[in-house]
């Protein structure tokens, strides 16, 4: 019982210790791609206006099984920033706004969601998987990458997050 406890532990420090591994630093000198994309309302938002604050831009899809996973823990992810000037842009590769407002009002996250019906941003970011993450600095550079789906509501994320937000 003892070593199957100790396993178990011996398990769960690795899969938390891997989330570090995932999240990628991004070169300091490369360019942040452009972003200016509506969301489900109509209203446009331009990457250069979040800067000041920490933003995961997240491409995804509706049929990304670890993408809808994964939305809870953004929203508690937003609710765990507390006050820290912390965003999500959400962008949706290449769907129908019939079919993101129905996934919408199925998950209910909590966060922009920004249409991308052409795909044409996918280039500029080098988006090959669903879902891949961006993590932008303050400055309004990518400081981070992360491509797969995580619990981004985790200890560790969060700490990471602020710790960006406070340099």
């Amino acid at each position: 019982m003892i070593k199957r406890s100790a396993l178990l532990l011996s398990l769960l420090l690795f899969s938390v210790t891997t989330l570090a591994a995932n999240l990628k630093p991004y070169p300091a000198d490369a360019p942040t791609p452009p972003l200016k994309l509506q969301d489900l309302q109509g209203k446009t938002h331009d990457l250069n206006d979040y800067k000041g604050s920490v933003v995961l831009v997240q491409f995804w899809a509706t049929y990304c099984t670890p993408c809808r996973k994964e939305m809870p823990s953004m929203n508690k992810l937003m609710s765990k920033m507390g006050d820290v000037p912390f965003k999500i842009l959400a962008v949706d590769m290449g769907e129908s706004k019939p079919e993101v407002t129905a996934f919408v009002n199925q998950v209910k996250p909590e966060f922009t969601i920004l249409m991308d019906e052409e795909g044409q941003s996918i280039g500029a970011w080098k988006v090959f998987a669903a879902p891949s993450n961006f993590i932008i600095g303050p400055e309004g550079k990518i400081r981070y990458t992360l491509f797969g789906g995580v619990e981004w509501d985790s200890d560790e994320l969060v700490t990471k997050l602020k710790a960006l937000a406070a340099n």
